[in-house]
């Protein structure tokens, strides 16, 4: 896993790479984020540990992919971590937007506790102050 999490590093998207640009160095309310973090038997494309937070971007290889991205948010819910995703053209084109979207998110919604084993999966409505641009899964 750490293998492929260091080849998704180096063969990043213009998209991953844009809005790392703008994550790393805790750029955005402090926070320490990590590329291609492995977690469980998932790679996360950011991840925040303090925050319990996870950030995806989604690109034409998440068109035909819903059911297994439902499982993946499942598998993170029900361990606590928040999972926000973006569409690569909304990052590169509207990296502002991301950006506040995030610390907004950030600021507002505290990390949920682990649900019990077994439990069944909340839903979210999507949040932005303009549009619809993240949604939490």
């Amino acid at each position: 896993m750490r293998n492929r999490a260091r080849a998704l590093r180096h063969d990043a998207t213009p998209a991953e790479r844009k809005l790392w640009v703008a994550l790393h160095n805790q750029q955005v309310e402090g926070l320490k984020f990590r590329r291609q973090f492995p977690l469980g038997p998932y790679l996360a494309d950011f991840f925040c540990i303090s925050a319990q937070l996870v950030i995806e971007l989604e690109g034409a290889s998440h068109i035909d992919s819903a059911e297994a991205d439902a499982r993946r948010g499942a598998w993170m819910r029900a361990r606590g971590i928040r999972v926000l995703r973006f569409s690569n053209a909304d990052v590169l084109a509207n990296l502002e937007g991301v950006i506040t979207a995030i610390r907004e998110f950030v600021r507002t919604t505290p990390p949920p506790a682990p649900l019990p084993q077994g439990e069944g999966e909340s839903s979210f409505s999507a949040f932005s102050p303009r549009r619809a641009l993240f949604s939490h899964v």
